[in-house]
């Protein structure tokens, strides 16, 4: 991923010296066990410990000799250990050391990436409570619909990235998860308890029947986890991108003292980071097609996974990093207009009540088509002929004679139909787990 789109943090999980640096925990943690279990002499075991080091320019050096990059890495090591290196790695493979590197990796992108999750949860918690008694005109298909709150917005806004944060940690919890079984997978030169040592040494979990890899179905749902966290950024973006536009102005991304948004047009204050996050969660999205590829690869392996992962993880966990972070902060100082919300509430002279209007006339007798029709008739000619909505209705002697002047304000009544957002509020926001 490019500088642009990287937080330091995550970025310095990826670069080559980091993986390379994850590879050599790999390596001496299954010199600890293998010393532990006498097949690495104790004057040997720490003499690696005390000189295992590699040099990344060297190790670039060897590989464009050799073609393989475990094999310049081991050379590597050993010329910096001596003779005590024909110890490092031992009765292991190639993807013994990447996979169960990477296991180490993808733990500690998570722990960036949780983090991230719940300073965004924290801001959209934050202003749901700001605004939980904002009203503001609910839309479906872009119309008009029924009065909701802006508080509510954001709240449904929370829980799904609440569910997509507990979906991640279940992910990288399944992917966190390393392997030294050997060629395929078989244990033939040491045996399972030396990889469950190894993996508890390093505080992760182990494959529970592999081939010459972790099997690529944990890695995938890793990806398509981020990729739902990117989505539910898309989905806010998306619509505060609407709430922005000029002949709605509810909310406004924060604009600085002198930041410019056109070369052209002086005036213009854009939504261009909310727009920016869009843009990302579509790279995300494509992602996790290439991850679900991974899945399937020849019997024990073949490597049509390497090169999609050495772009999609980085790539995947730096952007979505990054994109929580800049999407919280947005968020945190996102401007919002109550006195707009009300105004275009309003704007539609009371058509937001209809429905409330047909289920009282409903329980006063009518047939729902009946009341549909009544209710329709003034609901089209306010639509095409302008005035108010709740005038028409107050006119019309069939309503009336059903209907009385009390009850027909009461279907206008604002507050009896947010009257049950606190009750959403308390079912989320106020769980206690």
């Amino acid at each position: 991923m490019i500088d642009r789109y990287s937080r330091p943090e995550m970025h310095a999980l990826w670069t080559e010296d980091a993986r390379y640096g994850f590879w050599l925990r790999v390596e001496l943690a299954v010199c600890e066990v293998l010393g532990e279990r006498g097949v690495i002499p104790a004057a040997a075991l720490a003499t690696i410990r005390a000189r295992a080091g590699f040099d990344v320019a060297r190790i670039a050096e060897i590989e464009r000799e050799v073609k393989h990059d475990v094999i310049a890495f081991t050379t590597s090591v050993a010329e910096h250990v001596g003779p005590d290196s024909r110890f490092v790695h031992y009765g292991m493979t190639s993807s013994d050391v990447i996979d169960t590197a990477l296991a180490l990796q993808i733990r500690a992108a998570g722990e960036l990436l949780l983090a991230g999750c719940d300073r965004a949860l924290a801001a959209l918690r934050a202003r749901a409570i700001e605004h939980q008694h904002t009203p503001c005109v609910g839309r479906t298909h872009g119309i008009h619909a029924e009065p909701t709150t802006f508080g509510l917005k954001l709240v449904v806004l929370h829980e799904a990235l609440r569910r997509s944060r507990d979906r991640l940690a279940r992910a990288i919890d399944e992917a966190a998860v390393g392997k030294i079984s050997g060629a395929v997978g078989t244990f033939a030169h040491l045996d399972p308890g030396v990889e469950e040592a190894v993996c508890g040494r390093l505080g992760i979990g182990f494959e529970s029947a592999s081939t010459q890899v972790v099997q690529r179905d944990r890695h995938a749902a890793f990806v398509n986890a981020l990729a739902l966290v990117a989505a539910v950024i898309d989905q806010a973006a998306v619509e505060f991108r609407h709430l922005a536009r000029t002949e709605v102005r509810e909310v406004e991304e924060e604009f600085s003292k002198g930041q410019k948004g056109s070369s052209a047009m002086p005036h213009k204050r854009n939504p261009w980071r909310f727009e920016n996050l869009s843009g990302l969660a579509r790279v995300i999205r494509g992602y996790a097609v290439a991850a679900l590829e991974n899945v399937a690869l020849w019997h024990e392996r073949d490597i049509s996974n390497s090169s999609v992962e050495r772009i999609v993880l980085p790539d995947a966990a730096i952007a979505v990093d990054f994109m929580l972070h800049r999407f919280a902060g947005l968020v945190e100082k996102l401007v919002v207009y109550p006195e707009r919300m009300r105004e275009n509430l309003e704007s539609s002279r009371g058509l937001v009540f209809s429905g409330t209007l047909l289920l009282l006339l409903a329980e006063k007798g009518l047939t729902r088509e009946d009341a549909y029709r009544l209710v329709q008739r003034h609901a089209m000619d306010t639509w095409e002929k302008g005035g108010n909505f709740r005038d028409r209705i107050l006119a019309d002697a069939a309503i009336a004679g059903v209907l009385s002047k009390e009850e027909i304000e009461q279907a206008f009544d604002l507050d009896a139909s947010l009257r049950n957002v606190a009750a959403i509020f308390a079912r989320t926001l106020g769980r206690k787990t």
